[in-house]
């Protein structure tokens, strides 16, 4: 047993080196709050390019903290676990993964909800621009589809389009389609 860890441990990590996305080191900050049920889920789905898996959980009441730490104690390389003593929100705890991130020189961060509610299979199309240098920071939309109006529940929908509409006058950033999706890439300048 001790011996067939050891090697899977040595192929992991030549494996892994192998598969990095673009040349670039990618890392993912998931914020937690009581996700026991489906924490799990985004592990297990996250793409082998991705490097690092940062979950913060924020100081969650349930066994979140416990989930995780057995994925920690399996792949310490790949998944991490920070805990907050005090719930800072989901703005606190991507803070906490982002400040994580630039601090070991990450070169893409993105943004997955705890939740599972964040289809890994984007992760290319939200990645692409920042790490081909074409912009800093990218963000999903959830609302450029027919199935989010399937999926997402109408009032959240239409409140979501609303302030979406709300953030465009405001901000002047007319481009900007869904405003509330926490879908989102930074490279490591912006972070």
């Amino acid at each position: 047993d001790e011996m067939q860890g050891l090697i899977e441990k040595y192929f992991s990590k030549i494996i892994r080196k192998k598969i990095m996305y673009k040349e670039k080191i990618i890392g993912v900050v998931v914020p937690a709050y009581n996700e026991e049920k489906l924490i799990s889920r985004v592990i297990d789905t996250m793409p082998i390019f991705i490097d690092k898996i940062v979950i913060v959980d924020d100081c969650s009441k349930d066994n979140t903290t416990l989930v995780v730490q057995s994925y920690v104690d399996k792949h310490h390389e790949r998944v991490v676990l920070i805990r907050h003593e005090v719930n800072q929100g989901v703005g606190g705890a991507i803070a906490t993964g982002y400040k994580w991130c630039r601090d070991q020189r990450i070169d893409a961060t993105v943004v997955m909800a705890g939740d599972a509610q964040m289809d890994p299979n984007d992760l290319p199309a939200l990645l692409d621009p920042v790490v081909n240098n074409e912009v800093d920071y990218s963000k999903g939309n959830r609302l450029i589809s027919g199935e989010a109006w399937k999926k997402i529940p109408r009032v959240r929908y239409l409140g979501n389009a609303m302030l979406s509409l709300l953030t465009k006058i405001a901000s002047g950033y007319w481009n900007i389609a869904d405003s509330q999706t926490g879908y989102t890439a930074a490279n490591l300048k912006v972070l």
